[in-house]
């Protein structure tokens, strides 16, 4: 360890927004002065009288003065002697003579809530994730998503949380049997309240010690990474809580924060503040740095970049419920190419819902620089179609094809998220048309749908078990239901689904061009069929889907030139085919294909179809 040194050009830089790792010198550090060890104190507090350093090792009192730093609004002390895991916190003595305590913005560890000190923590670890590549291009690779809140993942018989420790092996082992390729966790930075979902956050830099230390997170990072999972976080730069040990009148006024956002009872950042801008992005590079994170969700773009999003229906506003925050438009822009510049193998993901334009195009294009956006209107246009019965599904066709319009103006994930499974939504399964079968078939249909789509995938937790309930955040997901046949049945069925879409590259490797997608028949609302075809280069599938409960018997579908097709996958079997053998083409021209067959196509059925040169090649 070093001399404690205070260096005035970074503290500069962090003043003028330009200091992305401003968590090395802010917070609580291990240091040397003097020849005795111990931790080195700094935070900013620029309008405070005075401030002291308060914890366990002077027992909470008023005895260790913090000395200002000219010019800056910092503050610093050293305290010799100091050990690891002590609690601390800071006693900000503001206008008025007011005193408040508050947690330490760049804590790397908290108490467990309820409590709310900060914790003095070391966090060398000594990584084994060999597999984890800096040199990673994620636009050439498979994307598909489980999402997941670790605290209602899995629990002991007593309901009590696992911790990432304990996660970290038997989530592995599930996500690569699954055949996912990322893991998203919902916010894992400490927060007050389970039931925030981690969306409210007093702690941006500490993963929440309700799972355990920070190095039992850096584990579970690991682990996943040696064995070829990448890892998403939720990020939340839109909004904090207003919790009085937080970030809220840091130092007895507004500092982190400029308004209230109205929808959530939260506050907002203050873009427009330079030392703001320093502390988010440091905040990104952190978890990049000490985590090894992969990528990030950043959540409620739409909320950001409109002011009184979704709240005001002024006439002045539009119809997305504000007007535009420029602020946080340049924030998003400079965030993102930030961590483009210094880390381009790390990819941001943008839940935007209000149709900005250009959201993953660079920044010097006019874009916001995200590299993938969640495709809302997919979600929301598929569900209300998948809930429809047989009349107003030939009345909505364009609920389920409209989608394909757009889908080359961004590059979009499909998600099938967390936000779709609670407030009274219903779980997906209960969201499909029919009766308790044709609910199964309904939903193996929409999952197809989903993996053959332009774009890449993301399923929240339980969607895999086809549960009844909406998910709940204080028990686990209900893995009991993997004892009875149907849906255990329904859960080999998407294991089977996302190999499917591992082994197949014209799935993946063409999602995010022009050419990756063709269609077929899009305009049969009369049956509800539709039929297109995935692409990459000479390499094709045929994907057919019946969204009646209809039988047309033997159906003529028009395809390119072959030898022949084989059924790869179907949404009825688990092993076997409906179409058996090699399904012969004729050179009759049919739905401007050059060819076309005739398949067997049962009610409420998809079907994958391969060239048998392609098979042949192997």
């Amino acid at each position: 360890m070093k001399e404690v040194r205070i260096d005035k050009k970074m503290l500069y830089l962090f003043n003028n927004g330009k200091d992305y790792k401003s968590y090395l010198r802010q917070g609580a550090h291990k240091a040397k002065v003097g020849g005795e060890f111990g931790y080195n104190f700094m935070v900013w507090a620029p309008r405070a009288i005075k401030v002291y350093l308060v914890g366990d090792f002077n027992n909470w009192e008023s005895i260790n003065p913090m000395t200002q730093i000219k010019d800056n609004g910092m503050w610093q002390l050293f305290i010799p002697g100091l050990k690891d895991k002590e609690k601390y916190k800071y006693l900000i003595v503001g206008e008025n003579n007011k005193k408040i305590f508050k947690a330490d913005p760049y804590a790397f560890y908290s108490e467990k809530r309820p409590n709310t000190a900060s914790i003095t923590y070391d966090l060398s670890y000594v990584w084994n994730d060999e597999g984890y590549s800096r040199v990673y291009n994620h636009f050439d690779a498979p994307m598909n998503i489980y999402e997941m809140h670790l605290g209602s993942w899995k629990r002991t018989e007593d309901n009590l949380f696992l911790n990432y420790r304990e996660i970290a092996p038997i989530l592995t082992e599930y996500l690569i049997d699954m055949n996912y390729t990322h893991v998203e966790f919902l916010p894992i930075m400490e927060h007050p309240f389970d039931g925030s979902w981690g969306y409210q956050i007093t702690g941006y830099y500490a993963p929440t010690s309700r799972y355990g230390e920070p190095n039992d997170f850096k584990y579970l990072v690991d682990v996943l990474h040696q064995n070829g999972i990448k890892v998403i976080l939720d990020w939340v730069p839109g909004h904090f809580c207003k919790d009085s040990h937080g970030l809220a009148n840091f130092d007895g006024q507004k500092l982190y924060e400029k308004e209230e956002h109205m929808k959530w009872g939260t506050y907002k950042f203050d873009y427009e503040k330079s030392e703001v801008i320093s502390f988010l992005i440091s905040n990104l590079f952190f978890w990049i740095e000490e985590y090894h994170i992969d990528g990030f969700r950043v959540d409620g773009v739409s909320s950001m970049i409109y002011i009184n999003y979704g709240v005001s229906d002024d006439k002045k506003y539009n119809k997305y419920g504000g007007e535009e925050d420029i602020f946080a438009i340049e924030f998003l822009k400079k965030m993102n190419e930030t961590v483009a510049n210094n880390y381009p193998e790390v990819f941001m993901i943008a839940e935007e819902s209000a149709a900005w334009p250009l959201v993953t195009y660079p920044t010097n294009e006019g874009g916001l620089g995200f590299h993938y956006k969640w495709d809302m209107g997919w979600m929301h246009d598929t569900l209300e179609y998948f809930n429809l019965d047989k009349v107003n599904r030939t009345k909505s066709h364009n609920n389920l094809t409209f989608s394909t319009m757009y889908q080359h103006s961004e590059n979009f994930i499909l998600p099938l998220s967390h936000d779709e499974v609670v407030h009274g939504k219903m779980s997906i399964i209960n969201r499909m048309y029919g009766g308790y079968d044709d609910k199964f078939k309904n939903l193996k249909l929409i999952y197809l749908y989903q993996i053959t789509h332009m774009g890449r995938k993301l399923n929240f937790m339980g969607n895999e078990l086809a549960q009844f309930i909406e998910w709940r955040y204080y028990e686990e997901i209900e893995w009991f239901l993997l004892k009875y046949p149907i849906h255990y049945s329904f859960n080999n069925y998407i294991r089977r689904l996302n190999d499917l879409y591992l082994r197949e590259t014209t799935l993946w490797d063409s999602s995010c061009n022009d050419f990756g997608f063709e269609w077929i028949d899009a305009d049969n609302a009369n049956q509800s069929v539709i039929t297109f075809i995935r692409r990459k280069k000479e390499k094709i599938l045929i994907v057919v889907l019946n969204l009646q409960l209809c039988d047309y018997g033997e159906y003529i579908v028009g395809v390119p030139k072959a030898k022949g097709y084989k059924e790869i996958f179907n949404t009825l079997e688990e092993k076997g085919e409906i179409n058996k053998g090699i399904i012969k083409t004729n050179n009759q021209e049919y739905q401007n294909q050059n060819n076309s067959l005739s398949i067997i196509l049962p009610p409420l059925t998809g079907i994958v179809l391969k060239p048998i040169e392609a098979i042949e090649r192997g």
